[in-house]
């Protein structure tokens, strides 16, 4: 280990915490019912639990990763080399698309990237959620719900929903230091956070989050066989990460309150482009590496009421949310410009914005049958997405290498409004039985009116045992984003590096390619299980799940060939070779089982054990491939895009977390294994073997409050398989690829970390 590794290490910190910590089948869960008191084991569909000790606990300091090793249902791919998916941290849930599953902070809907995943990567053509925008200091716990949820809270919520719970404690506070490198190292990583909780008023309360993290980039690229020197960086980026998170609430008198929250990040991250050769530029003699850097500014926030009317309770609130991201790219060149070319372009950048305003009826129907609850209301979105364009010389002739940056045919500014009402009704004809069903009609600017519905039943076979199931539909509509992107880069087509052109739908040149208007997508979801607990500790649920979408969203193929340059040519384009679009290409189907089982409880009055496990299995298949209207010599999706959607995330994955706490002493053992995964990450398609990683974590509590402790990811150093037709891209990589983009375990191999936890 490198002398900045002890050092961090002697710095140290703890892994669990002795506090006695909540069950998480008996928490009480707000998402997927509209009822009050629900704890998670008696809903009508699978709600997941996790706390925010319980995410800190693994080690990881971004969000993504940590539920990617917690969650069966999970999955957070490590892009390495592509700058729109490594740079930003979305999950998906199911095996599904992450612009698929909706996130809410505290129930309310999250603002999306602006920043469109465009690369050979889990994701490709979806602006999804960034959860690194949100700091783990500032989380009190996370719902997720495993079903489809649209009729519930509109677009996206097809694979379910991730709800954020923030913390909202009136006192106490916490601090924390981390830091980790791994055992070749690099990728050293620190990080500091802090939470307090202030008393406002008679009631209030002001809890206030902070973290700062930065994290240097680790390395595994291969040795270039064509220069026997490493000339790519493939692993994680570089990032600093600096979060302010705050939760409010003031009490106006006995029945209402007025309330706040929000979060603010300053994320600034790089990684490496394609290689580029000797004799490519006359500045680089010896070639060069293209650095793509986004610096983003996103912020979140919600202020509303909420109180009782009678026996009503309302909800009122505006929410806002902004990503904003501006691009540089630096250590490259224009080859057009020659020597005269800058070494650093501004290669533009691109805004999202979101405006919800939500209002929210609900009645508790106490002397109804065996009692159940009644909501009612509505919500208005307007959206907004615009493209800025970047310096001149960074789009002039064939562009800056690496990334030639934003420039599109025509000015970007769009937006959109959309409304909403929906109706959502459970009742118990008896106590042991749950019916429950939504219905919901959106209302959007640009595509029109789309009503979806929902239905769930639980019933209790006796004491400790009931069967659930839901059946709805759901939809998710065109993001701003993949309507209306426009970009150009490097990207490797069939083992080569080639320019692309992202064009935006509506551009007459993807018109006559064989692009047309985006149509939302559409879906039916089905879950049925079996709940067993809670019985002295123990719990276990199985489910198993259907989803079918039509007219689901894809990024086309990077179309080129001759039919391709004469179209190119003839409208004057001479800097792209290739060009791709969005399009309602495929239909698919997801099914899949999940299991998990729970227990905890005391071995002796000082010692306590907790135990968890997970289990998923899922499977997609492609059930229609639309041809391309236009060019049907040219499909719009081959291989490589369409294993992207159906099997390049893992068909399986077991996840177990075992922590033991005996007086001032812990220690805690987590253990994934992931199934296999088929992809084609550069000619051949390839089905890469499953993996297993081990965490182990120790800690002691120094004096009350205090623990310190260490921890080693990965302990027996798993590493994906690596790519078996590197031979066949040696002239156009060197043979420098370690493995594709899909690899749910990383790159990093063997890491170690501490941490030191204060609580007052």
């Amino acid at each position: 280990m490198s002398a900045v590794g002890v050092a961090i290490l002697a710095s140290g910190t703890a892994q669990a915490q002795t506090e006695t910590r909540p069950d998480p089948d008996n928490e009480i869960i707000v998402t997927g019912t509209r009822a009050s008191g629900r704890a998670a084991l008696e809903s009508s569909a699978p709600v997941d639990v996790v706390s925010g000790d319980t995410i800190a606990d693994t080690g990881f300091p971004d969000l993504g990763r940590a539920l990617n090793f917690l969650q069966p249902s999970v999955n957070f791919a490590r892009a390495a080399t592509t700058a729109t998916a490594a740079n930003t941290k979305p999950v998906t849930l199911r095996g599904l698309s992450p612009d698929q599953t909706l996130v809410l902070v505290n129930g309310k809907r999250r603002h999306a990237n602006a920043v469109l995943n465009v690369n050979n990567s889990i994701g490709r053509g979806s602006a999804a959620v960034d959860l690194d925008t949100i700091p783990e200091s500032a989380i009190e716990r996370i719902e997720i719900l495993r079903d489809g949820a649209a009729a519930q809270y509109g677009s996206d919520a097809i694979a379910g929903v991730v709800n954020i719970i923030l913390k909202s404690n009136a006192s106490g506070a916490s601090a924390e230091l981390f830091g980790s490198v791994t055992e070749e190292g690099d990728g050293e990583t620190g990080l500091a956070s802090a939470s307090a909780g202030l008393a406002l008023g008679d009631g209030g309360h002001l809890t206030v989050s902070v973290s700062a993290r930065a994290q240097r980039p680790t390395n595994r690229a291969f040795v270039d066989q064509r220069f026997n020197r490493v000339t790519y960086r493939i692993g994680d980026p570089k990032a600093s990460v600096a979060s302010l998170a705050l939760d409010t609430a003031l009490p106006l008198g006995n029945a209402a309150e007025i309330y706040g929250f929000g979060t603010l990040t300053r994320k600034i991250s790089n990684n490496g482009a394609g290689f580029r050769v000797p004799g490519f530029s006359p500045i680089y003699p010896d070639g060069f590496l293209p650095i793509i850097e986004p610096r983003i500014w996103d912020v979140g926030g919600t202020v509303g009421v909420r109180g009782d009317i009678g026996a009503l309770k309302a909800d009122l609130s505006q929410s806002f949310g902004s990503n904003e991201a501006d691009f540089s790219v630096f250590d490259t060149a224009n080859v057009s410009l020659g020597l005269a070319s800058p070494t650093r372009f501004n290669s533009g950048g691109v805004t999202y914005r979101q405006y919800v305003t939500d209002f929210t009826l609900s009645l508790p129907l106490d002397g109804v049958l065996a009692g159940g609850n009644i909501a009612a209301g509505g919500q208005y979105r307007h959206e907004s997405y615009k493209i800025r364009s970047g310096d001149p010389n960074a789009y002039f002739g064939t562009g800056a290498d690496g990334f030639a940056g934003f420039n599109p045919r025509n000015p970007t500014n769009e937006s959109r409004n959309a409304w909403a009402a929906f109706l959502d009704l459970e009742l118990r004809p008896v106590e042991q039985l749950l019916l429950g069903g939504a219905i919901r009609y959106d209302d959007y600017g640009d595509f029109g009116g789309k009503t979806t519905w929902r239905a769930t039943s639980r019933l209790e076979l006796m004491e400790g045992a009931a069967i659930r199931a839901t059946y709805g539909t759901g939809f998710k509509a065109p993001s701003l984003q993949q309507q209306y992107f426009s970009a150009v880069q490097g990207a490797l087509s069939a083992g080569r590096l080639v320019t692309v052109g992202t064009l935006p739908v509506g551009d007459p040149v993807a018109r006559a390619l064989g692009a047309s208007d985006l149509k939302p997508e559409r879906s039916r979801n089905f879950t049925a299980g079996l709940v067993v607990g809670p019985i002295d500790g123990f719990s276990f649920t199985a489910d198993y799940f259907r989803i079918r979408i039509k007219d689901r969203i894809a990024l086309s193929e990077q179309l080129g060939g001759a039919a391709v340059v004469n179209i190119l040519t003839a409208a004057g384009i001479t800097n792209f070779q290739q060009v791709r679009f969005f399009t309602n290409a495929i239909d698919t189907t997801t099914r899949g089982v999940e299991l998990t089982a729970r227990w905890q409880g005391d071995l002796a009055p000082d010692t306590q054990l907790s135990l968890t496990a997970g289990y998923g299995w899922f499977k997609s298949r492609l059930d229609t491939l639309r041809p391309n209207p236009v060019l049907p010599a040219l499909p719009l999706l081959n291989m490589k895009s369409i294993l992207f959607v159906t099997e390049a995330q893992p068909k399986s994955k077991f996840t177990f977390q075992g922590s033991l706490t005996h007086g001032a002493f812990d220690v805690g053992v987590n253990v994934a294994a992931f199934g296999t995964y088929t992809s084609q990450p550069l000619t051949a398609v390839q089905t890469f073997g499953g993996k297993e990683t081990v965490d182990v974590s120790m800690g002691y509590k120094i004096f009350d409050g205090v623990r310190v402790g260490l921890g080693v990811q990965n302990l027996f150093d798993a590493r994906p398989d690596t790519i078996d037709d590197q031979v066949l891209a040696i002239a156009a990589t060197g043979g420098s690829f370690p493995t594709g983009e899909e690899t749910p375990i990383g790159l990093n191999g063997r890491t170690w970390y501490a941490r030191l936890t204060a609580r007052f």
